[in-house]
């Protein structure tokens, strides 16, 4: 059971860890440079801009595959942090400094969609998924990308995930 009296910054530090050991369990999200802003159990995905993501050097505007892998690694971290939010708040898992070299069983992506809504300026990019169906097998998400206004979409997805077995 979780220890009401446990100090915030005690509490603070558990979920950062346990958040960067989720992050650190998939190279290709450091390969990509994205990062995770954490408020209490909300996520918003960051991609900063990188040259080596443009896919047209004229206009420049995004790859659609770095498009859509942002997308995709924003639906699976928010689909896992969710999961494993609720077992931290539970007290049925308590990761340490020491658990980030044990491996994490992510979702696995059944089907993914991208709606390319308009093409992405080089500019860094913001995501937020919304876990909207999640049962012990399966799990549906949408996520929403944007950049410096989040009512301006350059893209968006819905994708469905086999959960992991445990």
């Amino acid at each position: 059971m979780v220890d009401r009296n446990e100090p915030l910054h005690e509490i603070k530090s558990r979920r950062d860890t346990a958040l960067r050991t989720l992050i650190q369990s998939v190279p290709y999200i450091r390969w990509m440079g994205i990062e995770f802003d954490r408020r209490g159990d909300e996520l918003t995905a960051v991609m900063p801009y990188d040259e080596k993501l443009i896919g047209n050097p004229l206009l420049p505007a995004l790859h659609g595959g770095a498009t859509a892998a942002f997308l995709e690694i924003a639906g699976v971290v928010e689909l896992a942090w969710s999961a494993m939010w609720e077992d931290m708040e539970s007290g049925r898992i308590r990761l340490s400094e020491s658990d980030q070299d044990t491996p994490l069983r992510l979702p696995k992506t059944i089907d993914f969609t991208v709606d390319y809504l308009r093409s992405r300026l080089p500019r860094d990019a913001y995501a937020r998924a919304r876990v909207v169906r999640s049962g012990r097998r399966y799990a549906s998400v949408h996520i929403e990308a944007w950049q410096d206004n989040r009512a301006k979409l350059f893209a968006q997805a819905t994708a469905h995930f086999l959960m992991p077995q445990s």
